[in-house]
């Protein structure tokens, strides 16, 4: 039976995202919403920006905005510059 291990090499980074919703958010909210930063936008929004663990942690982001009964504006997924030791676990040179 093989075990699963894991390694440095098949670990990826959290993914970055960025939740917009309308209107706006005290920062004490911080902690309920996994400690992703919370910026007031001059719009009247809220952006929660930060790393999710998986597709599941942000759904589960997602249904505590539905919960407090803020209307989502938009989810995006924010690309992260790539390393110099990601490249190289892709075969590419510096």
């Amino acid at each position: 039976m093989t075990q699963l291990r894991s390694s440095a090499a098949n670990h990826h980074p959290l993914e970055q995202y960025e939740i917009c919703i309308k209107g706006h958010l005290d920062h004490r909210w911080s902690d309920w919403f996994e400690g992703l930063e919370i910026a007031l936008k001059d719009n009247g929004e809220t952006r929660l920006s930060g790393p999710v663990v998986d597709q599941a942690a942000l759904y589960g982001l997602l249904i505590k905005v539905r919960d407090l009964g803020l209307p989502l504006v938009s989810v995006m997924r924010i690309q992260s510059a790539p390393t110099e030791h990601s490249d190289m676990q892709r075969g590419e040179r510096p």
